[in-house]
């Protein structure tokens, strides 16, 4: 109902009210008084307040001129009635006019007006309980579905990228749709539910509205958590309802996002057999394969956490199809990121393969979130364009959070940041299985008063023990370099600690990487559920564990040692790039390497001047150097700024995802 309906009906009922209470008050205050038969003779015989009688029935009311004055009821029987006869021979003396009503126009006017008020007030009353059932509060339809359903879906299988597989398997189901005749022919059968299993953001919902859109059918989403309620029986009432919507609009597409909500494992002890979400997942597992026929009906659902979903729910007959919708590798990045920038203008220089490979580990939303953050930077620096340096900072942006330059940080501060930073950036280069350093800033973000940003050459997969250890060394880096030279520790290295841990333990207990523990398997990587896993207790002693302590520490020490080994014999490099840093506050890539490579602080001084006028021109040449251009050395570089000649070796290090910063 809309608001100018709703503003009629409540002035509509305004007005039933006041012609009520106006008839009520009229009747009650400006009617004749009531007397008796026997004082109205009395009246007529001694004033002049009457000058004519009306009589109506058994009723006889006294009139002054137009308006009535008495009211009396006469006695029934009235022949020879001594007050009857007094009454009219008083009349008849004062010679009054006498009249008489008519008994069928009197009836129908006494009744008309109450009639009418009364079919007013209950128009008015129902069209408020529709209104109620209908929109507004739906106090009285608690019980049924909070489905949204839409029959124009606007998006496409081409608005979907990064995910070709998945892609496939899905067209499928919208050939399913629209020739079903194509496939019961041959004996196949149309499948009954769909779930897409991925990490956040990696774009399930997008991929069922683009089934939908292709298809051409209704689109009934709902969330898993709008069938819980407070009221026990809601929920199996909201599934049936939904499913009841559903078949009138077949064929369509229902879609359950976080369907883990409510159809989690049954019988996990925190429940009798009446909990709420048991019924409801019951409810629902009879209508996507059981007594009921729903065969026009396709069910989607989507969930990061399917260990704990209900084995029945995801047996064939319900859903008959799990699609993994994974992370996107470094092409599907690059699609995705076109995608997102379809309606942003972007500068000419800007190149999606370099984005693509700067953005390791990024879902799709975290892509679509980085082109926001860019057009943001960019209008905020009343620019027409995003270039790359609004690209660059949008990606440390999504990561790190944003810089913090304004927070004022002490010398000493400062100073330990560069150190940590420095150590981070050394061993990294140093150890051939970590990955290329991109950045090192000890400008703060987010929670972190410094960063050192590594860049994967390819998204591998697999991560080797050697890869491990080496990465364990460079997140111990910072650690180490506080102890080298500031002769102390501070609380910077708690995050690099604790992912050194995780990794070191998950070595021993998970990978099968000890000697000593051996190719056994002491930990689940499955996220734990509770309902499932309350009961259950380690299956090895406390020997075994002890032993698995004495493992994850001498992996931990053996990459401390190392750790110490190299930045001892790199003190010169770290103590330029602390000062490097110090002054400049960031460095890419290309410091680095020239730092390693032997040169002085002053050759890092001119050749970042050198570049930022290079970067006026080109600003991808700040972040990334002269990668684009033919390959040069770094002995060449030095060469060229210094007027002389340096000689080193660069290793190509490959890897995955990494990266390591420090805390203040």
């Amino acid at each position: 109902m809309s608001k100018t309906s709703k503003i009629l009906l409540w002035v509509l009922l305004g007005v039933v009210l006041v012609l009520i209470l106006s008839v009520v008050l009229s009747n009650m205050l400006g009617g004749p008084r009531e007397v008796s038969l026997t004082e109205l003779t009395e009246i007529i015989e001694t004033t002049d307040e009457i000058d004519s009688i009306l009589v109506d029935d058994y009723i006889y009311i006294g009139r002054k001129g137009n308006s009535s004055v008495y009211e009396a009821v006469g006695p029934r029987g009235d022949a020879g009635n001594v007050i009857y006869e007094d009454f009219w021979n008083a009349v008849k003396n004062k010679g009054l006019n006498v009249s008489y009503t008519d008994p069928n126009a009197g009836s129908f006017m006494t009744y008309l007006i109450p009639l009418i008020g009364i079919i007013l007030v209950c128009v008015v009353f129902w069209l408020l309980i529709r209104q109620t059932q209908g929109g507004g509060s739906k106090a009285m339809s608690f019980a049924k579905t909070k489905a949204r359903v839409n029959s124009n879906i606007k998006v496409r299988f081409s608005d979907v990228a990064g995910a070709e597989e998945e892609k496939q398997e899905l067209a499928e189901v919208v050939e399913f749709l629209k020739a079903p005749r194509k496939f019961s022919d041959l004996g196949a059968r149309i499948p009954k539910g769909i779930l897409l299993v991925g990490p956040p953001g990696t774009g399930k919902t997008l991929f069922a509205k683009a089934v939908a859109g292709e298809a051409n059918v209704p689109f009934f989403s709902i969330s898993g958590s709008d069938f819980v309620e407070m009221f026990v029986g809601v929920g199996a009432s909201r599934v049936r309802d939904l499913f009841d919507a559903a078949k009138k609009s077949q064929p369509c597409i229902v879609f359950i996002d976080e369907i883990d909500a409510v159809g989690r494992q049954r019988g996990t002890g925190l429940g009798g057999g009446h909990d709420e979400r048991e019924q409801t997942l019951n409810q629902l597992l009879v209508q996507m394969d059981g007594f009921e026929t729903n065969e026009g009906i396709i069910v989607m659902a989507a969930t990061n956490r399917a260990d704990i979903l209900d084995p029945a729910l995801l047996r064939p007959g319900r859903f008959d199809r799990q699609i993994h919708v994974n992370l996107p590798d470094v092409r599907g990045r690059e699609q995705i990121l076109k995608v997102h920038a379809r309606n942003k203008p972007l500068a000419p220089d800007v190149n999606f393969k370099i984005l693509a490979r700067l953005t390791s580990g990024f879902s799709g939303a975290d892509l679509e979130n980085l082109l926001n953050e860019a057009a943001i930077l960019t209008a905020r620096a009343n620019k027409k364009m995003i270039g790359n340096h609004e690209l660059f900072e949008g990606i440390n942006k999504v990561l790190l959070g944003p810089q913090k330059k304004s927070r004022l940080v002490t010398e000493s501060d400062k100073r330990i940041t560069a150190y940590h930073e420095s150590g981070h950036a050394i061993i990294a280069k140093l150890c051939k299985n970590c990955d290329p350093v991109q950045e090192v800033s000890i400008i703060a973000r987010g929670m972190a008063a410094g960063y050192t940003m590594t860049r994967p050459d390819n998204d591998d997969n697999h991560m080797t023990k050697a890869k491990l250890t080496d990465l364990v060394c460079e997140m111990l880096g910072g650690r180490v370099a506080e102890e080298i030279v500031i002769k102390d520790v501070s609380t910077g290295a708690s995050n690099d600690l604790q992912r050194v841990t995780e990794i070191a333990r998950k070595m021993v207990t998970e990978w099968g990487m000890s000697e000593r523990v051996g190719l056994v398997t002491y930990r689940s990587d499955n996220p734990i559920f509770l309902g499932r896993d309350m009961e259950t207790h380690n299956s090895y002693s406390e020997e075994t564990a002890g032993i698995i302590d004495e493992e994850v520490h001498k992996i931990i020490e053996s990459a401390h040692e190392r750790a110490v080994k190299l930045l001892s014999e790199n003190r010169a490099v770290l103590d330029n790039m602390a000062r490097v840093l110090i002054e400049r506050e960031t460095i890419y890539t290309d410091e680095v390497d020239m730092l390693l490579d032997g040169a002085s602080v002053d050759d890092i001084y001119k050749y970042m001047d050198s570049k930022e006028k290079k970067a006026e021109e080109n600003p991808f040449k700040r972040f990334m150097g002269d990668e684009e251009e033919p390959k040069k050395s770094v002995s060449e570089d030095v060469a060229k700024v210094t007027g002389g000649e340096s000689s080193g070796s660069e290793d190509g290090p490959s890897g995955s995802d990494g990266g390591a910063g420090g805390e203040q």
